[in-house]
């Protein structure tokens, strides 16, 4: 898409000086100044992160929350992010003022989970920022999801064979990444 969006700017630039300037030797300067300007901002790869399905048949991952390792499930049927109350602490984030007041089905049953929002959650070279995500209280369960309030922030994430692909969007720079493994 952003490609296209260059190229489509590109014409329209060029179209744009020949229209406007209808001299070959300043056509020919502008063109070189908008080839300048797109060769100087090139769009690097998208980053993405493999996961491994596990034994269980389940893609484990660590992920970091806060700037905190803290190992996730990725759960597609899970509407958020949810966090057990042990991560919650781990990271630091205020349990003393949650509230929990939001109806959540998990596999375990009904409870009731606090909303709050994380600032930072990187999987890998994923990093997004204000992700909304719940709490369980503590105790109710082993682990911490990765739900679709993270996964509908990137470009695209699907399952070939036993392995998960996660695909964020392409950024301008000057760096290039390759796709990462996230590690257990």
């Amino acid at each position: 898409m952003i490609r296209f969006l260059l190229v489509l700017i590109t014409l329209a630039a060029t179209a744009g000086a020949v229209v406007a300037y209808g001299d070959p030797d300043q056509i020919a300067r502008a063109s070189h100044k908008v080839s300048h300007i797109f060769r100087a901002q090139t769009t690097t790869p998208a980053p993405a992160v493999q996961i491994q399905r596990g034994q269980g048949g389940e893609f484990a991952l660590r992920a970091k929350i806060n700037g905190v390792a803290a190992p996730m499930v990725i759960d597609t049927g899970a509407t958020s992010v949810v966090l057990t109350w042990e991560t919650a602490k781990a990271i630091g984030l205020p349990l003393e003022m949650l509230e929990y007041d939001v109806d959540l089905e998990t596999a375990g049953g009904h409870t009731k989970a606090a909303r709050l929002t994380i600032d930072r959650l990187a999987v890998g070279h994923l990093v997004e920022k204000s992700v909304p995500a719940l709490v369980v209280p503590r105790g109710l369960m082993k682990t911490n999801l990765l739900g679709m309030s993270f996964l509908d922030r990137l470009e695209s994430w699907g399952v070939r064979s036993d392995t998960l692909m996660l695909t964020g969007y392409p950024e301008l720079q000057s760096s290039h990444r390759r796709p990462r493994t996230a590690v257990d």
